[in-house]
């Protein structure tokens, strides 16, 4: 028997893992009840490997639930991974988003950007991460911000991440965008609209506040900055510049419309230095130290071209 909500979402409530799955069931047209699961020891640290009583790893309510899967199931994350495992085992279609780092034989299909190099026969592969901007997001979300379209032009989004483990980022590379945006501020007038992530580290958001504090420009660091405008910046902004440390932010910035600009882009490793490398290669981003010249833009919109192999690989609609 399967469950009366035919798709499932399932993630550990991370908002990169949230973002992708429910970016997927979007994309599919499918309605879906979305689970955020915890696992408990020793599943959390062993996902998604089974292990004798795997089943109850998220508690009694999911072990509950696996008594009527849904039709689809949709993780992403390790221990998504193990939710979805065994929600094949009972009669599910299984989805997971990136790597699981066990065999993909476990899930019918398995979806990993291509920076990750993983190649299988049921792998589908993507340039950056799913994400639901589309020209309807775009639209709602201009409609929604619409005050952010009365701000003078050009409106410049800032995006801020924070340090990762393939690239630093400081004080000094905060100094060195600001410089640059003040000065293009100078000669053309316009605003900047920038914004921080969970990731940002208080003294960079310190930076921020204290430069931006008596201009006319806008910033959001948390809530009570009010509403997060993040949907309006992307959708209201005629250039955006990012820093370069996290790839479902850039993937995000590259689906609008916008030509993108990212900070130090060399100084990345390992998968992130491969994936900014085929952003570059297809002429999405420009370095920011080669200025803010605007450059031909096709929108990076990988969702819709991995949502369409989904649905003829599992015969969806």
């Amino acid at each position: 028997m399967t469950s009366p909500a035919h798709t499932w979402t399932l993630t550990d409530g991370h908002a990169g893992n949230v973002r992708q799955a429910t970016a997927l069931a979007r994309a599919l047209g499918l309605p879906t009840r979305d689970w955020v699961l915890q696992a408990r020891a020793p599943w959390k640290q062993l996902a998604p490997r089974l292990l004798p009583g795997s089943e109850h790893a998220f508690g009694p309510g999911f072990n509950a639930a696996l008594a009527q899967p849904p039709a689809l199931a949709i993780g992403c994350g390790r221990q998504a991974a193990l939710a979805t495992r065994l929600l094949r085992t009972g009669g599910a279609r299984a989805i997971q988003i990136l790597d699981p780092r066990i065999s993909t034989l476990h899930w019918d299909l398995v979806i990993a950007p291509s920076h990750d190099r993983l190649r299988r026969p049921n792998v589908l592969t993507l340039l950056g991460s799913l994400n639901p901007v589309d020209e309807a997001w775009l639209a709602d979300a201009r409609r929604r911000f619409s005050h952010l379209g009365r701000l003078p032009g050009p409106r410049t989004a800032l995006l801020v991440g924070g340090p990762s483990a393939h690239l630093r980022l400081g004080v000094p590379d905060i100094d060195t965008i600001l410089a640059m945006l003040d000065a293009a501020v100078r000669n053309e007038g316009g605003t900047v609209m920038a914004t921080t992530s969970r990731r940002t580290p208080a003294e960079l958001v310190a930076r921020l506040r204290r430069h931006y504090a008596d201009g006319p420009h806008l910033l959001w660091c948390e809530e009570r900055d009010g509403v997060n405008p993040y949907p309006g910046l992307l959708a209201w902004a005629e250039r955006i510049v990012c820093t370069a440390d996290s790839v479902n932010m850039l993937s995000e910035a590259c689906a609008t419309d916008a030509p993108v600009f990212v900070h130090a882009p060399q100084r990345a490793s390992g998968r992130l230095q491969r994936f900014l490398g085929a952003l570059a290669e297809r002429g999405r981003i420009h370095a920011l130290a080669d200025g803010l010249a605007p450059f031909p833009v096709t929108p990076l919109r990988e969702t819709a071209r991995i949502a369409e192999q989904v649905r003829q690989r599992l015969a969806i609609g």
